[in-house]
C-alpha cells in the first residue's frame, strides 16, 4: 500500500508512516523493523506529525478527520472533527499545544491539543496542501493548489464561530 506521510520522533528512535490501508505503522529507526500498527481511520492516512515531547502522533486522513494517538499505547486520545473534506497536511507548534491542519476543503484549522477544539480557522482560495510553523510558534506558512503561499500569525487569526 502507498505511503502518504512519515514523521520521525524527536528522539530519533521511531518513524511513523501513514498509508493507503488506513493505518499508521510505527517503526524502529535503527533496526527498520515494524513495532506496531495503529488502526482507526476509515480512509487513507495522508499526513503525520509528532508532538515535540514524542508522546503523541497526529494523523490526517481522507476520512476528513485528524486523530491524536498515544504513541506508547497506540490508543486514540481523541478525534478532531471540523474539516468537510480530506486532510492533506498536519503540523504541531513547537510548544506542543496546537495542531495546524490543511484540507481539501480550502481551510486551515488551528486546534487546541488539550481539548481537541478548533480555536481558529482560515479559508484559502483553493485546497491547502501543506503547512508549517516557524520556530517562533506563531508564524504559520501554508501552501495551496492555486500556487499561493499564505503567511499567517496565530495571535492575529480570528476565532472560529
Amino acid at each position: 500500500d502507498s505511503i502518504y506521510g512519515v514523521a520521525v520522533t524527536p528522539d530519533g528512535k521511531r518513524v511513523i508512516s501513514g498509508s493507503e490501508d488506513n493505518t499508521l505503522k510505527v517503526w524502529n529507526l535503527t533496526s527498520q523493523e515494524e513495532l506496531f500498527t495503529i488502526t482507526g481511520h476509515s480512509n487513507l492516512v495522508r499526513a503525520i506529525a509528532v508532538t515535540p515531547d514524542g508522546k503523541r502522533v497526529i494523523s490526517g486522513s481522507e476520512d476528513n478527520t485528524l486523530k491524536v494517538w498515544n504513541l506508547e499505547t497506540a490508543e486514540e486520545v481523541f478525534t478532531l472533527i471540523g474539516h468537510s473534506d480530506s486532510v492533506y497536511a498536519v503540523t504541531v507548534t513547537p510548544d506542543g499545544k496546537r495542531v495546524i491542519s490543511g484540507s481539501r476543503d480550502n481551510t486551515l484549522k488551528i486546534w487546541d491539543l488539550s481539548s481537541g477544539e478548533v480555536i481558529a480557522s482560515f479559508t484559502g482560495e483553493s485546497r491547502l496542501y501543506c503547512c508549517a510553523v516557524a520556530p517562533d510558534g506563531v508564524t504559520i506558512v501554508a501552501g495551496e493548489r492555486s500556487g499561493r503561499v499564505h503567511f499567517l500569525r496565530l495571535e492575529g487569526m480570528e476565532a472560529s464561530p
